[in-house]
């Protein structure tokens, strides 16, 4: 740590060295995407050239921040957000159309998404509110003022559309919850995108068997000898399935039902009918979702977006030639690497560029392919040092405003990183979100930028907090 003799200032050398670090890696990986572009058009005209122009202006961007007075930043919050709403309306005006969707302002050939820019808005807003002296989030009108500030750029990204960045914003959830927002929010979000998930892939009529099976559970435990009535109830559920591998849905569903109904009953008996009203209700909502879900993917997704689906849930029922193409090259990329990989510039997926967008959504992919399992593990460790350092900082601050502010850009990078490189391995949808600071994009680098430099200007500060 450095010092000043005055105030106590510090500066976190430790981030700015992982933000340095990431931003050196991701050049080195545009650089080595962009071989067969530089040869054509020069290193200054090509994607790479382009990338390291973005990165000066990260580095004076980033020493303009500390130029800034430290308050500022909290004062002007709420300014900063609504100028970003504006962007994001004023984009669907005036916005540039780019692979379907219209996200960008294009100017001098440069292009600037300004839902990067609404994530650092949304951070400082979403600080500024919560920070709030004496807030209750145990208060209704707390809770729905603290989701409408990040469900609005949710709502307008959407508009464009672009899934991707709108995912992101979700991830201020996690800095309600580090503040007190009840865990029954998140045990009923689990439950909802689970079930919408089962009902993109699963018949809805096996969806409702596993739910009766699952209230049939439940319901033994208010029953006496709940440990024998449980110990049944296996063999039900084992019985269940092999009824519906023979495909007998109807018998199934109808003897579960049946058994649920009649447990219900006795439970209700024994102790109460409120928490038999519960378990209906949770029962219907769950089957409403499910065929809610199965009807939407058949009948109003359109063919290109049930193929995404597909390929993250289902990648056996895609054409390997067409949209399961992106990802089978991505893995066979990464898994080409070997422990330590073929070398920078070596790359034959790579340099040939078999893989669509590889200098953004997929850069990580040249990184398995060039340097490894190893080179690919120490990024995600760096990564996850970077994460882990910010928490520190973050519980270290003597404010409440400058404590969520550091939550909300580590809940953002995480998103990124747990998406983008889920992406490349096939374990996530391909929803076009970049590696923080490694993809190429200079709308991505001044982000990150603006959420890292504001952190560590509050925290040079915090001793006068």
């Amino acid at each position: 740590m450095l010092r000043s003799r005055g105030d106590q200032r510090s500066f976190d050398l430790v981030i700015f060295s992982l933000y340095i670090s990431l931003i050196a890696l991701g050049v080195l990986m545009v650089f080595s995407v962009s071989q067969r572009e530089i040869e054509k058009v020069g290193l200054l005209n090509s994607s790479a050239g382009k990338q390291m122009i973005w990165v000066a202006i990260a580095m004076i961007l980033f020493l303009v921040i500390f130029l800034i007075d430290w308050k500022s930043w909290q004062t002007f919050a709420y300014f900063i957000y609504a100028f970003t709403l504006l962007l994001l309306v004023g984009v669907l005006l005036f916005g540039t159309e780019i692979k379907g969707a219209t996200s960008w302002y294009s100017f001098g050939g440069f292009s600037i998404q300004p839902s990067e820019l609404a994530k650092f808005g949304t951070a400082l807003a979403v600080s500024s509110f919560l920070g709030t002296f004496n807030l209750n989030l145990k208060d209704l009108r707390t809770q729905i003022t603290a989701f409408a500030i990040f469900f609005v750029p949710i709502l307008l990204v959407l508009m464009q559309p672009d899934a991707g960045s709108a995912l992101v914003f979700l991830s201020f959830t996690f800095v309600l919850y580090r503040e007190g927002l009840s865990v029954n929010y998140y045990l009923t979000g689990i439950y909802l995108i689970t079930l919408v998930i089962l009902g993109l892939v699963v018949p809805p009529v096996i969806i409702t068997i596993g739910l009766l099976v699952c209230s049939i559970y439940f319901l033994t435990g208010g029953i006496g000898n709940a440990i024998n009535w449980r110990a049944g109830v296996l063999f039900w559920a084992i019985a269940s399935y092999i009824l519906v591998r023979e495909e007998f849905y109807t018998i199934t569903l109808i003897a579960n039902g049946l058994a649920a109904g009649a447990l219900g009953i006795a439970y209700g008996l024994k102790n109460n009918f409120k928490t038999i009203s519960f378990v209906v209700i949770v029962l219907a909502i769950g089957v409403g979702i499910a065929f809610t879900a199965n009807y939407g993917f058949n009948n109003i997704l359109r063919p290109h977006q049930q193929e995404r689906i597909n390929v993250w849930l289902q990648p056996s029922k895609c054409d390997p030639r067409g949209a399961l193409y992106n990802v089978l090259q991505s893995k066979l990329a990464i898994s080409s690497g070997g422990i330590e990989g073929k070398g920078f510039l070596n790359g034959e997926i790579t340099r040939l560029n078999y893989v669509p967008e590889q200098a953004t959504d997929f850069i990580f992919c040249t990184i398995g392919e060039e340097h490894g399992f190893i080179g690919s593990a120490a990024t995600i460790l760096i990564f996850m040092l970077l994460m882990y350092r910010i928490v520190i900082l973050a519980e270290r601050q003597r404010s409440n405003f400058s404590r969520i502010y550091a939550y909300s850009v580590v809940g953002i990078i995480f998103v990124h990183f747990f998406v983008n490189i889920g992406m490349t391995m096939g374990i996530m949808p391909i929803i076009g979100i970049p590696l923080p600071l490694l993809s190429k994009g200079g709308s991505s680098l001044i982000g990150f930028t603006l959420l890292i430099g504001v952190l560590l200007k509050f925290d040079s500060h915090r001793y006068q907090i």
